[in-house]
């Protein structure tokens, strides 16, 4: 199922998202910086992307770490998934964290630095009850269905 999303470059220098293939998920969100920051181990930084989007209602943006970035740097995003709700218009920005316990992490401009996945989005009409039914788990938590 394919959607129209707006996009609006905020800087000149702003990329817009794109999918690297046929059947990827997500779409690469670019760092829109002047000059490069360094994240020191276990430092953050909100970074700007440099784009805003107008997207259908009953959707919403994830913000979600890139794998690679996780793995061979210890770099992630803080509050994953971030969520762009469908009324937001402002600049897309991401919370990256250098989780690396020694090395120091460099964000060039234009470096890949997060995936933006457009979802649906299913509102809730939620019923305030007494009792909910139960069930084999109920309220069983952590770790509660095994291994």
């Amino acid at each position: 199922m394919n959607i129209r999303v707006k996009v609006k470059k905020l800087h000149p220098a702003a990329r817009v998202p794109e999918y690297k293939t046929a059947l990827a998920a997500g779409m690469d969100l670019h760092a829109r910086l002047e000059t490069a920051k360094v994240l020191a181990p276990g430092e953050s930084a909100l970074i700007p992307t440099g784009i805003a989007l107008e997207l259908p209602p009953g959707y919403e943006a994830q913000v979600r770490p890139r794998s690679g970035l996780a793995l061979n740097h210890a770099v992630t995003l803080l509050n994953s998934p971030g969520t762009v709700d469908a009324d937001y218009r402002g600049e897309i920005n991401v919370i990256v964290i250098n989780h690396h316990r020694q090395q120091s992490f460099t964000i060039n401009p234009h470096d890949r630095i997060a995936q933006l996945v457009i979802a649906a989005v299913a509102r809730a009409e939620l019923v305030e009850v007494e009792e909910l039914n139960e069930t084999a788990r109920s309220a069983g938590g952590f770790g509660s269905t095994g291994r």
